[in-house]
């Protein structure tokens, strides 16, 4: 069985402020650990279930702050990031039988989380397909269950995992934390990684046909930015419009087009 995991540091159990999950920053090693604790966890439970190849891709940042050593040794890992439009699943490919998203977060424009933001927190303030408000969950689990790959586990703040239970009951959820204004209140971190590893390992022994997460085209993208400039800049990429003075819109076929447009738009 051949597993991919994408991981993020946002909504790992008990981080409250950007300074904890920047690099240069003293609070960062700390989450830093964690986020390879969580991630090592769901390699664990992958192995228990079946895996016997495991792909990671460190989806935070600049892609460098899972430490590899900390890893089962089965487990490819993926750091940096190659501008491919596939982006927090670089690599990922009808060959994987299952994907999972560890340490994500609620979407731009939501209170889930101090650190919510979809794709870009200094840029964008929302971002919608066919009217729906999205998360970096939504664009890569789409991406996902279009390449045929089923969506078996997530772990992030409550309202992440509220996200995930409204368009795919059947993908197993494990709640870090709960945001509540600039705060959060968090589980203990042992008591996630816990629940990641058992979650995991249930997943793989579950019928995931269900768990397949294909949105119906055709897709209109819309990103609302922070910033007018923005949104009249990225209105000059082919078939963008302007759809009022924040927001550009574009309209495709292709799942793969509104990933396309996000590498350049964001």
């Amino acid at each position: 069985m051949k597993i991919y995991i994408s991981a993020d540091i946002e909504g790992i159990a008990g981080i409250a402020h950007w300074d904890e999950a920047t690099p240069d920053k003293p609070e960062y090693g700390a989450f830093r650990e964690r986020m390879t604790e969580h991630v090592a966890a769901a390699c664990e439970g992958a192995i228990a279930g079946g895996a016997t190849e495991i792909v990671v891709k460190d989806a935070h940042e600049g892609g460098r702050n899972i430490l590899a050593e900390r890893l089962p040794r089965c487990a490819q890992l993926i750091r940096g990031w190659s501008e491919h439009p596939l982006l927090m699943v670089q690599e990922l490919d009808p060959s994987f039988d299952a994907v999972a998203f560890v340490g994500y977060h609620s979407m731009a424009g939501s209170g889930g989380n101090p650190l919510a933001h979809t794709l870009s927190s200094s840029t964008v303030f929302r971002m919608r397909i066919n009217g729906q408000p999205i998360s970096e969950f939504h664009l890569y689990a789409y991406a996902a269950g279009t390449l045929g790959v089923p969506t078996a586990l997530v772990s992030g703040d409550r309202e992440l995992c509220t996200e995930v239970r409204a368009i795919s009951p059947l993908t197993r959820t494990v709640e870090s934390m709960v945001g509540v204004g600039d705060s959060t209140i968090a589980r203990h971190p042992d008591t996630v990684r816990e629940e990641v590893r058992a979650g995991m390992q249930a997943a793989l022994g579950d019928d995931l046909t269900p768990a397949l997460i294909v949105p119906a085209g055709p897709y209109g993208l819309e990103i609302e930015f922070e910033k007018a400039a923005a949104a009249y800049r990225c209105s000059h990429y082919p078939g963008a419009r302007l759809v009022e003075a924040h927001t550009v819109g574009i309209e495709v076929e292709d799942y793969f087009d509104v990933l396309r447009a996000l590498t350049f738009m964001v």
